[in-house]
Order: C-alpha cells, then structure tokens, then sequence
C-alpha cells in the first residue's frame, strides 16, 4: 500500500503542478507529499523531481516513469472495475487435485481445453489419491468422489456416481459368487488401503452400513486395483465410470447388485466459496458443462 501510495502522490504532484496543490486535493499537508516522494526516489534511487521554491521540474528519468505511473493506475481502475463488475478476465495460476485414475480419464483432458481456452490461466494438476488438505495444501481446487455430507469445506456437485462390487469371471468361478454382505468374509478383498479405512458402504433396509472388508491385498491406487480385478485377483469396490467398459465386454461382474451402494458424487471442492477466484469458478463451471453434456457418461 505504501509503494501505491508513492506512485499515486507522484502523479498528483506532476499533475497539480506544486507539492502544496496535490497535497490540498489529497486532504493532506505539503510535508506529508514531500515525504512521500522522497522515499518514492530513495526506493528507486531515482531523482524523480528537481524541486525549488518556485517550480517542479521532470527528470528524463521522472519523465517516463511519469507515462508509466499513468498507464499501470489506469490498468488497476480498470481491473478493479472490472472484478466489481464480475467482467474479469481470468487469468493466474490454477492449483488441481484429483484422483489419480478419474484424473487421468476426466480431469486431465478437460483441464488442458480449459487452459487452451484461458491462456493467461496457467494449470498444475495433481493426480493422487491421497486426501489432500485444502487449508494446508497449496490446492485450488480438489476434484473429488465421495460422501462430503460431514465436511466443513464447500463442494459443488459436478456428476453422479455409484460404486460396485466387481470380479472376474475366472475369479468368481474359482471361489464362488458372494450372494450376502456376510459372504465378503471368505473372499479376498481389494482394498484401498487408509483412504477406505471406514469399509465398503451399502444400503441395506433404507440404512447404510460400512462393512470393513480385508485381504491380502492392498494399494493406495485405484488403478492398480482395478488391474488387480481383472486378473482375477479378488473382488474390488470400484466407480461404474471405472469399470463399465469392463462390464459390458465381460472382462469382469458385478456382484451383491441387491445391496444398493450410497451415491459418490463427483464433486469439486474448495475452502471457502467468498472471493473465491475468477479462475476456480470459470474452471468448476467449466467442467459441470462438459459432464452435463448428453452422454458424456456412456
């Protein structure tokens, strides 16, 4: 505010044409002007001004930074007017984080259309299923698929989302098709490790329920145990967006359809929605345009 202050009291001066004339159009007096300008010139280590009893008078130097000052504090009015305004253009660096597999498939693409789209936005996506904390994190934006209805952050629902239990058929044949939530216990899990600390979740008589699963078999990427999956690994607890290709050609089956599992929405989450930057509400908003689209899903 100091170095604003400076630049805007230089202008004054130059354009009032006296220190006591620009200090009178400010509310101030000639010595605060003063005081102002020379530390403007100590900080440049720039003389700005030749100053007499008499006269005011532009070095080559004072000069162009004059016509400089002029044009940067008609750009911050304008850019102020313009956020005010909501007509911003945006523009910044936009931080993302996203699960690693829906990153790769729904994120990534759409992230490089939009910076495509913005080029004064400069995007780093972060693909990672670890739960990043956005009060700590330096994350914009957290793309994420879950129940958020016990979080304190602020989400915008960008699509609808279910889970479930799939096998291969090579597995399924050699160990038996799970036909009750009590079955889990004799199969081999895939598990996702601490992100699925509370256990898989169904709805079972209108209540949901989280059932701690296990197996010797554990990684904190879903990729992995989707690949697990279809090895014949075991049963995994999977995103229909992950697995219905693999569904409709065989390569795995689903199982306990009866038990519904609870919506996993896809939301895209930040810390707080006041001032949040032009470049994160163009980018949420951007999104929910391209997964509303009609059958962007199938």
């Amino acid at each position: 505010m100091d170095s604003l202050k400076q630049l805007e009291s230089f202008v004054a001066v130059v354009k009032h044409g006296s220190l006591s004339a620009a200090a009178r159009s400010e509310g101030v007096v000639p010595a605060v002007m003063g005081r102002r300008l020379d530390a403007l010139e100590e900080r440049l280590g720039a003389k700005l001004l030749v100053r007499t009893t008499r006269s005011l008078t532009l070095t080559q130097e004072g000069s162009a930074f004059y016509e400089d000052c002029l044009r940067i504090l008609a750009e911050l009015t304008e850019a102020e007017a313009a956020v005010a305004s909501g007509s911003a253009r945006a523009r910044g660096h936009l931080r993302i984080s996203a699960p690693a597999g829906f990153g790769r498939r729904h994120v990534a693409p759409h992230a490089a259309a939009f910076q495509q789209a913005n080029p004064d936005i400069k995007v780093t996506l972060d693909l990672s299923d670890r739960m990043v904390d956005l009060l700590r994190d330096p994350i914009d934006c957290a793309i994420r698929i879950s129940d958020l209805s016990d979080s304190n952050l602020v989400a915008v629902r960008l699509a609808q989302n279910r889970r479930v239990v799939v096998a291969a058929p090579a597995y399924l044949a050699r160990h038996g098709i799970p036909r009750t939530l009590d079955d889990l216990a004799r199969h081999a899990c895939l598990t996702l490790g601490e992100s699925q600390s509370r256990g898989w979740r169904f709805v079972v008589d209108g209540e949901q329920i989280n059932l701690r699963v296990s197996g010797m078999l554990e990684c904190n990427d879903g990729a992995v145990l989707h690949d697990w999956a279809l090895q014949g690994r075991g049963l995994a607890w999977r995103s229909l967006w992950e697995v219905k290709d693999d569904l409709s050609d065989g390569r795995l089956v689903s199982v306990l359809d009866h038990y519904s599992s609870p919506d996993y929405p896809v939301y895209a989450v930040v810390p707080q929605r006041k001032f949040l930057p032009q470049r994160v509400r163009h980018f949420i908003d951007y999104l929910k345009a391209v997964y509303a689209q009609a059958g962007y899903w199938d």
